[in-house]
């Protein structure tokens, strides 16, 4: 099989067309194709008026063919074997496992990366125990909605807590930028697909699922991991990571102001302990008592960069005339994106993040008497707004220098302002970009309706962040309007505040993912750091599995 790459067409071609290209660029009859499939599908939007579909596609050819085409290209790109994407297990357990010398696994968190690494180890064998603060994701979705519609938060159960973690109540996108030699994010999309995703995120450039059809498909791939003998636990949140003096980590080198130790288990808010020398650590950004708790018990964290900003919204046929054109619309593109990047004349960086077409703000804390945004959509993507965060990136030694948990108590200050300015009720701050622009006070709507729930209070939002992410995004905003034209249209509305857009921390790992100073601690995901977004969080979900699988099996 062949791997063709950069095979491009007009967007409005037909199945036949493709199969003629593919005869026309490999110089070859249509006797000779035995079938093709398509790997990748993406997009050249950059000329509005001639956008063109980028194809990857898997070709079988008649042997002698094959050998033809091989030698012809055998110095281009353009043209090579197909990869092999299988995932192969770096290790299986013994049906007796576990057995008297053994423990099994403990992960903390079944967000992407957490439900990852259960499923792997589940498949190979090793019966992971997962313990999840919150709830289950049908229980979760309910919670959520109470903050929504009534104003009622449940701290344990919400956006950020529960049963798919904060990625179930987003856009659902499922690309990143990792480099991913092993194919690991093909493993995710398939097991995704398996447990109910459409099949097309296996080949589109941009795949998202949307939050209704990633309930159906956690609450299958939990069943998976069950049926694997495997254990999932909600409502557990752990208080404690008991630790103690080893030997083995001593010898590891580390020349650190906290001590060396090593995991020997957990004990949980109910009281009961689970021992365990494998605890992978998957606790998303936003679970601030947990890094405290890690932190006082010696622990090994740093604190690293993160952003702050705003949401902001305008109408979906705004982004699509300005991407797209003449061809706003067309199915085969779907609801337009962007993303933008902005470099201040003071150093500072703004950049568009969590862009989501079609879709909603949404109210996202996980703690009283706090204000936090973040931004969803449905598999439809047929909203009609489109929305992203604006955010200006901060650095901890230049704005949070006092200590290494400063940037949650930077969240957290921004948080309760932005609940103040909101009128205490969970309702967001908010004002029009005209007048965010012009320094002039909101007090009324225009053309673009705020989808925020459970509502918005108009005002100042320069009192709403600090003095250099208001001047960074004032210059932002223009700027993005020479990209995406009617960006900084007066009637679009900004909703503050947006705070969560990573870990302010990083829970530091060596070469075997262990905490650089606590064997059998294995942080993983975006909490520990390690990842940005659903795919890049489950692709690191699966290297920490089998790091865990290596150490336990002793595989050399």
């Amino acid at each position: 099989m062949l791997r063709i790459n950069e095979l491009k067409l007009p967007l409005h071609h037909t199945s036949d067309d493709l199969r003629s290209a593919i005869i026309k660029q490999l110089s070859i009859s249509g006797e000779d194709i035995v079938d093709f499939t398509i790997f990748k599908r993406s997009y050249d939007a950059r000329k509005k008026n001639s956008i063109l579909l980028i194809y990857q596609l898997d070709v079988t050819l008649k042997k002698a063919a094959e050998q033809r085409v091989l030698a012809v290209f055998e110095k281009q790109n353009f043209v090579r074997p197909s990869p092999d994407t299988s995932y192969n297990f770096v290790a299986k357990a013994n049906d007796d496992f576990p057995n008297p010398q053994q423990q099994r696994p403990v992960i903390i968190g079944f967000g992407p990366s957490g439900m990852l690494a259960a499923l792997v180890l589940a498949q190979m064998g090793l019966k992971p125990i997962v313990l999840e603060r919150g709830q289950d994701v049908r229980q979760r979705t309910k919670d959520t909605w109470g903050l929504w519609r009534e104003r009622k938060l449940n701290t344990e159960s919400n956006v950020q807590f529960g049963e798919g973690g904060a990625g179930t109540f987003s856009d659902g996108k499922l690309y990143s930028q990792v480099k991913d030699k092993r194919h690991l994010g093909r493993k995710v999309l398939n097991e995704f697909v398996i447990a109910g995703a459409p099949e097309e995120i296996l080949f589109i450039s941009k795949p998202h699922i949307g939050t209704f059809k990633l309930v159906k498909m956690v609450e299958n791939m939990r069943a998976e991991i069950t049926r694997l003998g495997g254990e999932v636990r909600f409502n557990q949140r752990v208080e404690v990571v008991h630790r103690e003096t080893s030997v083995d980590s001593l010898e590891r080198g580390q020349n650190l102001d906290v001590g060396q130790g090593q995991i020997t288990g957990v004990t949980l808010k109910n009281g009961e302990k689970i021992l365990s020398r494998h605890v992978i650590l998957a606790i998303g950004h936003s679970a601030r008592d947990s890094f405290q708790m890690l932190l006082d018990q010696g622990v090994y964290i740093e604190a690293k960069p993160f952003s702050i900003g705003f949401r902001i919204e305008h109408p979906q046929s705004v982004i699509d005339a300005a991407r797209f054109g003449k061809e706003a619309g067309n199915p085969v593109l779907g609801a337009a994106d962007y993303k933008l990047v902005h470099h201040c004349k003071d150093g500072r960086s703004v950049y568009s993040f969590c862009m989501c077409p079609g879709g909603t703000v949404v109210a996202a804390t996980s703690e009283e008497g706090a204000v936090v945004t973040n931004g969803m959509s449905q598999y439809s993507r047929n909203e009609r707004n489109a929305n992203a965060a604006i955010v200006v990136g901060i650095e901890p030694e230049k704005d949070y220098p006092e200590h290494v948990l400063a940037g949650i108590d930077l969240q957290r200050k921004l948080e309760k302002l932005a609940y103040k300015l909101g009128g205490k009720d969970y309702s967001a701050p908010a004002q029009l970009v005209g007048d965010f622009l012009r320094n002039k006070p909101s007090e009324e709507l225009a053309s673009v309706k705020p989808s925020y729930q459970p509502g918005i209070q108009l005002g100042d939002l320069s009192k709403a962040l600090p003095a250099f992410a208001i001047r960074a995004i004032r210059e932002a905003i223009p700027a993005f309007n020479k990209k995406i034209k009617g960006f900084s249209m007066d009637d679009a509305l900004l909703t503050g505040v947006e705070t969560r857009t990573s870990s302010p921390i990083c829970i530091k790992r060596d070469k075997s993912y262990q905490n650089i100073n606590t064997l059998g601690l294995f942080p993983a995901g975006e909490g520990a750091g390690y990842a940005g977004g659903i795919l890049s969080a489950a692709i690191d979900g699966i290297k920490v599995a089998e790091a865990v699988a290596v150490d336990i099996l002793k595989v050399e």
